[in-house]
């Protein structure tokens, strides 16, 4: 029996970002601030969507203070 498998791709910050309906400057703040999972890539930023996913379900998107919340807006 042979598995299929398809490795998941990498994605850019410009597709964390509109894949969680967020500005790209937030996705820059919660890598330094609440842990997002990234991989630095020579200057590039780069994610699985899995992790990203993981990371939200686990409650790393939480409000952690007022001032992501008040940027949001």
């Amino acid at each position: 029996m042979e598995l299929d498998l398809i490795a998941e791709p990498w994605v850019s910050v410009e597709d964390v970002a509109k894949h969680l309906g967020i500005a790209k400057d937030s996705v820059y703040r919660w890598i330094e601030r609440k842990g997002l999972p990234a991989h630095r890539m020579g200057r590039l930023w780069k994610f699985k969507i899995s992790e990203v996913d993981e990371w939200v379900r686990q409650g790393g998107a939480g409000p952690d203070d007022d001032e992501d919340e008040a940027e949001e807006r």
